[in-house]
């Protein structure tokens, strides 16, 4: 069992009373750890310290804060072996997964690091004879981030480093799943030198969240709000935003189609196919989550992804091996997944491989022949459940992809690349990749949602337009002539 602190200004901090709240194993319910329930005094000191700390921070030369954040990616990167426990313990994901999740992170650090001389503006032509004027990006002030459980190590470092980058200082609200994954995060930043009240980190129980939200968004000195999660938080905290005119950053939901067209190379769609599906059983944001295939090849192709989704290792991360599915974050995630496999049965799906689980541990679940009166049509599964939707012609297949609230990532295949390319335009999704899989990120690409997945981006230049303020600056070099 892990004990965790809060850091504020510096230094580990428990609740100011005392409250703690535990998060325990999916798998067997044993207390993973152990971490304090913040209150919203202790939630607003973290947003007075990094306020504290902008001055300094954001007047630091960018090579000083590039070598800081390179020294957080070493550091981040030596605690493999304690991400692999933690994340093991607190969500059941797979080593696998705590290993990518490590690697993606350390590289959006140095991609941060990168960035830190990239924070141009521009010169602007004046109609005022003498007139310099400037577009000038400065950092905004302190940032709030909020992260979720499912790709923790990613998604933490991702709402802080490229703040941190642009000159801005952070407070990190972790979640109530994995609240020892996140610390580890913030014990690196520690380790790397970071000075004090630069990366500030609360902890919440789940009960107070909504509360502790508030409190920091509504502070005055917080200028951007950055979130990853459900949509259906992702409304309220937008919601809450708007109340106090706080630029938000949000991805949220997907429901990513994978659209394999009748001249598409079946072996690589199905590599693709198995890989966006069930890489953290299902449970990512990019996760395929309709897999839309023509009919002429369709039972070839489900022929070949049922063999390999029934091969895929299914285990208790704990026990090491070559496990691919460890457990799902909770039995919800089993009661919502067993639902959606009774009602496309009962409405006419068919059972390729898996089936309904008794416990988290759920294998890799193919639907065939879902039709859109099917909830699973429609429904994010965030889960190793997916359903197959057979269409004819390529324009049936668009109308399928485009069938639905969300628009976070989508693929493609086609050996006709110009063909795939002309799909991918008319697919409303912030991410496609042809002859790719729906999951995949790098820390330099400009990653965002349009339609109920959010708005905004994360990553390289994108990313530093999100957290800096464009001012408009003059400079006057000689006399000017006025009206009156």
């Amino acid at each position: 069992m892990k004990t965790v602190s809060m850091l504020i200004d510096g230094e580990p901090m428990s609740s100011r009373n005392g409250a703690t709240f535990e998060r325990r194993n999916p798998l067997d319910g044993q207390v993973a750890s152990r971490a304090p329930a913040a209150t919203v005094a202790d939630a607003l000191a973290a947003v007075d310290a990094a306020d504290a700390a902008f001055a300094a921070w954001s007047a630091l030369g960018p090579g000083a804060r590039r070598a800081l954040l390179t020294k957080a990616a070493h550091a981040l990167e030596a605690k493999a072996d304690a991400f692999a426990a933690a994340m093991a313990a607190e969500t059941g994901a797979s080593a696998l997964w705590a290993g990518f999740n490590v690697h993606l992170a350390a590289a959006g650090l140095i991609e941060a690091a990168a960035l830190t001389t990239q924070i141009a503006g521009e010169l602007i032509p004046s109609d005022v004879p003498g007139s310099l004027a400037m577009g000038m990006r400065q950092p905004a002030g302190v940032v709030l981030g909020m992260a979720p459980w499912n790709a923790p190590v990613i998604l933490a470092v991702r709402a802080i480093a490229l703040p941190l980058a642009c000159g801005n200082t952070v407070v990190l609200k972790g979640s109530e799943i994995c609240p020892a994954t996140h610390g580890l995060i913030i014990e690196a930043m520690q380790e790397a030198g970071l000075p004090r009240g630069t990366v500030n980190f609360v902890t919440n129980a789940p009960e107070d969240a909504a509360q502790i939200v508030d409190a920091m968004i509504a502070h005055p000195r917080v200028r951007r709000v950055n979130f990853t999660g459900s949509t259906r938080v992702g409304r309220i905290i937008a919601e809450t935003c708007a109340r106090y005119l706080k630029p938000a950053v949000l991805e949220l939901g997907g429901k990513a189609p994978l659209v394999v067209l009748d001249d598409a190379d079946l072996d690589a769609a199905v590599d693709a196919a198995v890989f966006g599906a069930f890489a953290n059983s299902g449970q990512i944001c990019m996760s395929t989550e309709r897999i839309i295939v023509d009919e002429s090849i369709a039972d070839a192709f489900v022929d070949k992804l049922g063999a390999r989704a029934r091969a895929l290792p299914l285990g208790d991360p704990r026990e090491g091996g070559a496990v691919v599915l460890g457990s799902v974050v909770d039995m919800r995630t089993v009661e919502r997944c067993n639902a959606l496999i009774d009602d496309a049965l009962a409405r006419g799906a068919t059972l390729v491989c898996g089936g309904k689980a008794t416990s988290t541990l759920m294998a890799a679940t193919l639907l065939d022949h879902v039709t859109p009166e099917m909830r699973i049509y429609h429904e994010e599964s965030f889960g190793p459940v997916k359903g197959i939707v057979r269409v004819r012609g390529e324009e049936a297949a668009i109308a399928c992809a485009n069938d639905n609230e969300y628009g976070l990532s989508s693929a493609v295949f086609s050996r006709d690349t110009a063909r795939a390319l002309n799909v991918a335009k008319r697919i409303e999704s912030g991410i496609c990749h042809i002859n790719g899989p729906t999951v995949h990120d790098e820390a330099q690409m400009p990653f965002g949602g349009v339609k109920a997945s959010g708005f905004g981006h994360f990553g390289g230049r994108a990313g530093i337009s999100e957290f800096t303020d464009l001012r408009w600056v003059t400079l006057q070099t000689e006399p000017r002539d006025y009206p009156f």
